[in-house]
């Protein structure tokens, strides 16, 4: 990684370097950024070539990537499958079925069964795509405004297009996999209850009661379930989505901006402790997803009071 210090330049002196300048890294991005009048990190991903009439953005270079690391260790760790299992084989179990009890420890078995292989899909996915944020060069190493203060060639003050960003600090990722699972949820419901038992299971009256007060807790209900809707449609997906991206391009927003302080060393030592906390971060946003998927399935895929009551 090479770095530089920039100083600052006029707009158009910047317009026209930024457009010839390839570079790995910044030590004052701040700066920089103040040149090009653009973030230290963008909100979306940037467009680095076409495939016919398809952009493909960093995002999606470094999604190929993660979907690359996931092939590769699950072939390494089934590669030579034992009855005892140990090393490799040994955490890939440890992961999925513990994925899966914990679906069966809050759904019945057999929803269990189709929505625990989702979540630890999202878990795995999830986590490895946001550990991809804490890696050198990624975000950092890409195209930006030459520096004018350093010696070393190709220098630059802050990569304003990088290579390669983490997937999960793109909206358009996150909200797919909320999308996902909306989709997924939708039809998990329909089959579990059957079209007009789910529309009794959010509408529906869940009290027993005699027939004189049921006309007005069917009105109770009914507002309770349209509210409901809007939380099925609406919140549930929406918060998915942007709690993951919210958290993870925070982070990623944070440690590039503690990683401009002077000295070099300085920059580097007050962004140990944020850099910890994010590896937390990485870990926690993960099982949150994966575990809400589970939680919000739950409220969909539940007996009524009339079944369990038969049972």
């Amino acid at each position: 990684m090479i770095s530089a210090n920039a100083q600052p330049a006029s707009p158009s002196v910047a317009s026209q370097s930024a457009q010839n300048a390839v570079a790995v890294a910044s030590a004052a991005p701040a700066q920089a950024g103040a040149e090009t009048g653009k973030p230290l990190v963008a909100e979306i991903a940037q467009t680095l070539f076409k495939i016919g009439p398809l952009p493909v953005t960093n995002s999606m270079v470094c999604t190929w990537i993660v979907a690359a690391i996931i092939f590769v260790i699950v072939r390494f760790s089934t590669w030579n499958m034992k009855e005892m299992p140990s090393g490799a084989q040994n955490v890939m179990e440890t992961v999925i079925e513990g994925w899966r009890d914990l679906a069966e420890s809050v759904l019945e078995p057999r929803v269990a069964r189709w929505v625990f292989p989702y979540a630890a899909t999202f878990f795995i996915f999830i986590l490895i795509s946001n550990l991809m944020d804490l890696l050198p060069g990624v975000g950092s190493i890409g195209y930006g405004v030459p520096s004018r203060s350093s010696s070393l060639p190709f220098a630059i003050g802050h990569a304003g297009t990088p290579f390669l960003r983490p997937p999960t600090t793109d909206t358009n990722l996150t909200v797919a996999m909320a999308a996902i699972y909306f989709v997924m949820s939708t039809f998990w419901a329909l089959r579990y209850n059957g079209p007009i038992g789910l529309v009794k299971h959010i509408f529906g009256v869940k009290l027993k009661t005699s027939k004189w007060f049921f006309p007005p807790l069917l009105l109770l209900f009914i507002f309770i379930g349209l509210t409901e809707m809007i939380s099925i449609v609406i919140v549930r997906p929406v918060a998915l989505a942007m709690r993951l991206y919210g958290n993870i391009f925070g982070g990623e927003n944070l440690l590039t901006m503690t990683l401009t302080h002077k000295p070099l060393i300085l920059g580097v030592l007050s962004s140990l402790p944020f850099y910890f906390f994010e590896l937390l971060v990485c870990f926690l946003q993960a099982f949150v997803f994966a575990m809400l998927t589970i939680a919000f399935v739950g409220t969909l895929c539940t007996p009524s009071a009339e079944e369990e009551n038969g049972h």
